[in-house]
């Protein structure tokens, strides 16, 4: 009784997350993982709370339901790989229904466990090509943003016979939103507005000088995503720089379980950050995704690096950085022009980070303006919304937040993932496209 007291009371205990032990060679013993993913599929079977987040759980149960004894025991563990592929990595059944997360004695941390089989499955040669191409953004962005191929490039992927040859050739479902690639690319529309020096602010909180890593989709497939932010920084007075050196964030390259890959990067981003940091600078950055690497999986993967370390605590949401200027009393309140009602999609990843609805929260400083908040994954999640046998599924997962915002009467739509945006508006009628927090934010500015 005394033992059962204690766990549930550790239970109630905030989540904590263990270090991702990537380098013991027994992370990657393919008897050793079957023998974690039985136990923790078992308590999954067992508790089901879960089953409404997200494809893999439904394949789960399914299995174990279809199978002779109707217990884990009796799925195949071939089949256990089903369920993996399911799986993209949102966290949310650990962040918001799990109740068996550490410092639980179970220890069920289903998403690292995930990753874990994905990292297994791509050591053993399993990944396929398709989504090799599709995780390497650098090299993509690169190819696609050279003169002639670039108009080529565009030109494939937005016809109905380009996305069809895509499919065929790429399994890239010809329906999924595919991103437009730009020559004329953020770093070359900032160019010269990198890695200057200076003193900070005497301040104990943010320091008003802000680096952006820009991100390889912020800079060749949405650059004014990233012009939009830097506007409203620089409208409250921060001094706004580029990062002078950046590779892919690496969550391409984790979704897949290419964890090699995600350490290269890092040793090519953690240590500019960190120069940046120690020249007085605050780090944001406008994709959720790339956030959530530093601060939550590349901590994770190097718990002992000082430089990860203090990345993780000087990297910000860019919400999340305006919500502190605020709290400090350094936000600018002059908005010119109310926004109506909204429906804001809070993203996954932005979810995780436990900043709380930050960018809810300062879109409803602006007057005359209303927030329709939705809590629910869009079903994108980096590749798994574009892949041929994943896309109708993703589309089923967002079916909920289309509803919700078909029944009301907003102007706009909004998420800080454009590509769960671009997902959310493919659902939904012209007069009502996606448009990105910090673009509503500037029309309220005005500027």
């Amino acid at each position: 009784m005394a033992e059962l007291t204690e766990n549930r009371e550790g239970s109630l205990d905030a989540p904590s997350r263990e270090p991702l032990d990537w380098k013991n060679p027994e992370f990657y013993d393919q008897e050793n993982l079957n023998r974690e993913l039985e136990r923790v599929f078992d308590i999954c079977h067992g508790c089901r709370r879960c089953v409404n987040l997200c494809n893999a759980f439904p394949t789960l149960f399914d299995l174990v339901d279809e199978s002779e004894t109707m217990e884990v025991d009796g799925v195949d563990k071939v089949d256990y790989g089903k369920v993996v592929d399911q799986c993209y990595l949102c966290d949310l059944c650990f962040m918001t229904k799990c109740p068996y997360v550490p410092p639980h004695p179970w220890n069920v941390d289903f998403p690292h466990l995930m990753l874990r089989a994905k990292a297994v499955k791509h050591r053993n040669g399993g990944t396929t090509i398709r989504d090799r191409v599709l995780s390497e953004q650098d090299a993509v962005g690169s190819i696609a943003g050279m003169p002639v191929i670039n108009e080529a490039f565009n030109a494939v992927s937005s016809s109905a016979v380009g996305r069809l040859f895509l499919e065929k050739t790429l399994g890239i479902h010809r329906d999924a939103h595919f991103p437009y690639y730009h020559r004329d690319t953020l770093r070359k529309r900032f160019s010269g507005k990198e890695g200057k020096s200076f003193m900070p602010e005497p301040t104990s909180g943010t320091r008003g000088k802000v680096a952006v890593f820009v991100t390889c989709y912020g800079n060749r497939n949405e650059p004014e995503l990233v012009e939009d932010m830097v506007a409203v920084l620089e409208h409250n007075g921060i001094d706004v720089t580029l990062t002078g050196t950046e590779r892919c964030c690496g969550m391409p390259k984790l979704e897949i379980g290419d964890l090699e890959s995600v350490a290269a990067a890092k040793e090519v981003n953690i240590p500019e950050l960190k120069r940046l940091i120690d020249d007085g600078y605050d780090i944001v950055a406008p994709i959720p995704s790339c956030v959530l690497m530093f601060k939550q999986e590349i901590p994770l993967m190097f718990p002992e690096d000082e430089d990860v370390q203090m990345v993780r605590k000087n990297i910000f949401d860019p919400f999340e950085y305006l919500a502190l200027r605020h709290k400090e009393g350094r936000l600018k309140l002059d908005f010119e022009n109310s926004l109506g009602e909204i429906a804001y999609h809070a993203s996954c990843h932005q979810r995780v980070q436990n900043i709380g609805p930050k960018t809810r929260d300062i879109l409803s400083l602006v007057p005359g303006t209303s927030i329709q908040m939705i809590d629910r994954c869009s079903g994108h999640d980096g590749t798994y919304g574009v892949r041929k046998e994943t896309h109708e599924i993703s589309r089923k997962i967002c079916r909920p937040i289309l509803n919700k915002i078909k029944r009301s009467d907003v102007g706009y739509v909004a998420s800080d993932c454009p590509l769960a945006a671009h997902h959310i508006a493919e659902g939904l009628e012209e007069d009502r496209k996606s448009v990105s927090p910090f673009r509503l934010l500037r029309l309220a500015y005005g500027i």
